[in-house]
This record gives structure tokens, C-alpha cells and sequence, in this order.
């Protein structure tokens, strides 16, 4: 799997001027759309004005945003970076040290803990349950 990459122009009008690079591990659509909205909201556009500007709907532009559109083509991401001045970069993996997966690995159970513990909390009693 590749790694994507966005970089924040400081300044829109002078794009040499870049900031902190925002790493986005394995496409996340949620974290995409965190860096858009970021942006958006940097360039003091509103959701409306940057989906007229795009040529979509402010409901697909929400959508992006909150990661929860099932078509998210390379070509309207790029236009979106245009737009809001980020860059995207694809670059090849690194390979993952032991202590790094260690460490994936117990988030991920941690989380899906939580999640379990949560579903768990939420449900209420059956009738059988008294």
C-alpha cells in the first residue's frame, strides 16, 4: 500500500511558501477530508463557494469532508488541491519496525475494545433478561 501525502501551502496567492507536511496513512478518506476542511476553512471559503468553484454540490463537498463519499476519483482530489492550494504526494512505504507494528497492534485491539464496550453499555434488556 502507498502512502499519501498533502502539503499546506502557507499562502494560497504564493504556493513556494509551504508549511508542515500533513501525512494521511493509507488514503484515509476521514483524515482527507480533515485537511480539506483545514484548508477550506484557511482560504476563508465556505463550503458552498468551494463547491461552486469545484463544479459540485455542497453536499458532495460535505460528504468529502466527513470521508463518507464512496467515490473519491484522483481527478477530484486534485482539482480539490488545486483549489486550496495542497499538493499531493504518493510515495513508496517505509517497511514497518517491529516496535511500530507492536504498537498498531495494540491500538487496534484498544479501539475495538472501546468500540465492544460501548456496543455493550448501549444495549438494553430483553424481555427475557428481566
Amino acid at each position: 500500500m502507498r502512502k499519501l501525502y498533502f502539503k499546506k501551502y502557507k499562502n494560497v496567492e504564493t504556493p513556494q511558501k509551504r508549511s508542515k507536511t500533513n501525512r494521511i496513512k493509507n488514503m484515509n478518506l476521514t483524515e482527507i477530508g480533515e485537511v480539506v476542511r483545514s484548508a477550506r476553512r484557511a482560504a476563508g471559503l465556505t463550503q458552498a463557494e468551494l463547491a461552486r468553484r469545484l463544479g459540485r454540490s455542497r453536499a458532495t463537498l460535505s460528504q468529502w469532508e466527513n470521508g463518507v463519499i464512496g467515490d473519491l476519483g484522483i481527478r477530484k482530489v486534485a482539482m480539490m488541491c488545486d483549489r486550496l492550494g495542497l499538493e499531493m504526494l504518493v510515495r513508496p512505504r517505509r517497511v514497518m519496525m517491529l516496535q511500530e507494528a507492536y504498537s498498531r497492534n495494540r491500538e487496534e485491539r484498544q479501539s475495538a475494545f472501546r468500540e465492544t464496550n460501548s456496543f455493550l453499555a448501549n444495549l438494553k434488556p430483553g424481555p427475557s433478561d428481566g
